[in-house]
């Protein structure tokens, strides 16, 4: 049976035509799945009993079971979900003054293998599919307290979204459809690792703000810690970001995760500056958040504090993130290890 929340609205018209209904039942199903958070399909109240039972033998409407909830003093909350063939991701909801970002994954595991990364360590099982990504923001809204609302979506959690094209994309349509879940693409944001051409295809085919995990300004240093810039190396990767398509006030967000004595002197800093000249970004400074195993430490604050300074000199602007959660098993693949010890 399939999931109908794997529908797009084009592909429910399809389907609705195929059964012999009329257009308008297609955006019937499409609220009740996308906006009313239906749970089953007998819930489709205006819908007659008899295409509702139609419905039933083939389809039905399926949702992601909450294992686990860790909520930090700082109120971030991570939470654990099971798929349904039995594996676990996880999701995060990051409370800040003017926001509520929920930070989606999109693969079980990531094939990348970047070293700081523990999902990246734990090895890649499946991408996840859509009814699975809009899994997570039900999920997560269930979640809320009073009064609260999910203004931000990210895909930043485990996996490596451009992987998981098709689907990402898809999810993205139904986020950002007012008739869907009703994201403003300016508040939906697709991390990547560097996966070049389909970083070309999503400035074509979405309007949503990119943010790369850079990492290295030189090809040595990036190649250690993260295996795709072999295939991709950096030199290819910013002249597609120099080239990339940017609409209205939008800018790229330069991820740049500081590790202790790897990428994080004032040289590096330098070279970061001179490297993402003509591109027009931001850069996040993150500091490396340890995970039992890890190969690498984070650099004492004084060290971060110089390296920021030296970007902001030169006329970027720089967000250095604090760790959230840390009381939680912060680092994204932590609690899902935890669980499964």
């Amino acid at each position: 049976m399939k999931n109908l929340r794997d529908f797009t609205y084009p592909e429910l018209l399809g389907l609705v035509s195929s059964l012999g209904e009329r257009p308008y039942r297609a955006e019937q199903i499409y609220g009740w799945l996308f906006r009313r958070h239906a749970p089953d399909i007998d819930s489709m109240t205006d819908i007659s009993k008899a295409f509702r039972e139609r419905l039933k033998e083939e389809f039905y409407v399926g949702g992601l079971k909450i294992l686990d909830v860790k909520k930090s003093s700082d109120g971030t909350r991570k939470f654990l979900s099971l798929l349904e063939d039995g594996g676990r991701i996880e999701s995060v909801l990051i409370p800040e003054q003017d926001r509520l970002t929920l930070c989606v994954s999109t693969q079980a595991g990531c094939a990348l293998g970047c070293r700081f990364c523990m999902t990246g360590m734990s090895g890649f099982t499946r991408n996840l599919t859509m009814a699975e990504l809009v899994g997570e923001v039900f999920a997560a809204i269930s979640l809320l307290d009073e009064g609260e609302r999910i203004t931000n979506v990210v895909l930043m959690g485990m996996g490596e979204p451009l992987s998981n094209y098709d689907n990402v994309l898809r999810f993205i349509q139904v986020l950002t459809d007012g008739k869907g879940l009703g994201f403003s693409h300016n508040r939906v944001t697709v991390s990547t690792a560097g996966l070049v051409p389909a970083i070309i295809r999503l400035g074509k085919d979405a309007l949503v703000n990119l943010a790369v995990s850079l990492n290295a300004a030189t090809d040595d240093v990036r190649s250690r810690i993260m295996p795709i810039n072999r295939k991709y190396p950096l030199d290819e990767l910013i002249e597609t970001l120099r080239t990339y398509p940017l609409h209205g006030k939008k800018n790229i967000t330069v991820e740049y995760v500081l590790l202790k004595n790897v990428n994080d002197t004032l040289e590096d800093a330098r070279r970061l500056v001179k490297l993402l000249r003509g591109i027009n970004c931001k850069i996040n400074i993150i500091p490396f958040n340890p995970f039992p195993g890890a190969a690498f430490e984070r650099p004492e604050e004084q060290r971060v504090l110089a390296f920021g300074k030296v970007l902001q000199d030169a006329g970027y602007n720089i967000f250095t993130r604090q760790s959230k959660g840390a009381d939680i098993l912060a680092a994204c693949g932590q609690l899902k290890g935890r669980y499964e010890e």
